[in-house]
């Protein structure tokens, strides 16, 4: 028994080692143009400074090119060892790959921030301290941005939650050479007898909005209105569809709440006599007039 004990104790002991010894993943990727740093252990003559090609290469002393572009440092010397062991230049080549300078030192951020442009980064950074060397995201910002990688051309989607413990827990790293595109968040219109009426933009943690939502921000429709007669404009293909929007109902509960989508617009009309004969091609033309509200 004591025995069994012993074993079990040195393999928790040996688990809790290694898991505290594993390496982070490296992020950071070889790209065209960079700067490479090789080296050969116990082969000094083989060291080299080395810059990759515009096809992603780098030429070795040996007379071989070797794909790097797109790999770690750590992949690009496991490559190295094997086109020398291969091509029997070394029975057991290790080789160390560092990158010494990047072709670019600057990550762009362009878009809905306060402060748009390149800015310079000497390795990978968080994508949310790389938003706050631009300045944060604007009043109009969509929180659903894209993050271009540098040596892969690789388009990565990201949400930039604004609950605290989700934005913490999901970051992502932006290495040098990389873009951020922040996109401007969508707009949707109410017009008519509302107190405020205008567009308003979908600046919510989701970048969703409902109707009521839409008619809360709005303050409301007015006592003069006749919200059993709303209607819902969408486009589609290039063009409006017309549907009655049950917005009385939806008030009192009786209809479930309708979720917009950007360039909606919702028609409140005033009484049945001012209403009478309103047409969807003259509410839309109204829509360029409209005030856009931020909240």
């Amino acid at each position: 028994m004591r025995i069994h004990q012993f074993l079990f104790t040195c393999a928790f002991i040996t688990a809790l080692a290694s898991t505290g010894t594993a390496q982070p993943k490296e992020t950071l990727l070889i790209g065209p143009g960079d700067l490479l740093q090789v080296d050969v252990l116990d082969t000094p003559e083989l060291n080299q400074s080395v810059r990759v090609m515009d096809a992603g290469t780098i030429p070795l002393i040996v007379g071989a090119d070797v794909l790097v572009s797109g790999q770690t440092p750590e992949a690009a010397a496991r490559k190295i060892e094997s086109v020398l062991l291969d091509g029997r230049f070394l029975l057991h080549p290790h080789v160390s790959v560092s990158i010494t300078e990047f072709a670019t030192q600057k990550v762009s951020v362009l878009g809905e921030v306060k402060s748009p442009g390149a800015y310079g980064i000497a390795t990978s950074r968080s994508v949310l301290e790389v938003l706050t060397l631009a300045g944060g995201l604007n009043d109009i910002a969509d929180r659903h941005i894209m993050i271009e990688r540098r040596a892969t051309r690789e388009r990565i989607p990201y949400f930039v939650s604004n609950s605290p413990a989700v934005a913490l827990e999901s970051v992502i790293s932006v290495g040098p050479g990389d873009s951020i595109i922040v996109p401007r968040a969508g707009v949707v219109y109410v017009l008519g007898d509302v107190a405020r009426p205008g567009g308003y933009t979908m600046t919510d943690n989701e970048a969703q909005i409902s109707a009521l939502q839409l008619i809360a921000r709005a303050g409301g429709t007015n006592h003069s209105a006749v919200p059993s007669g709303a209607r819902l404009m969408r486009k589609s293909v290039g063009e409006y569809t017309e549907t009655a929007l049950p917005l009385s109902a939806m008030q009192k509960g009786r209809k479930p709440d309708v979720p917009l989508q950007a360039d909606d617009v919702i028609w409140v009309p005033f009484s049945y006599l001012r209403s009478f004969g309103a047409q969807g091609s003259g509410i839309l033309s109204s829509i360029g007039s409209a005030t856009v509200y931020r909240f």
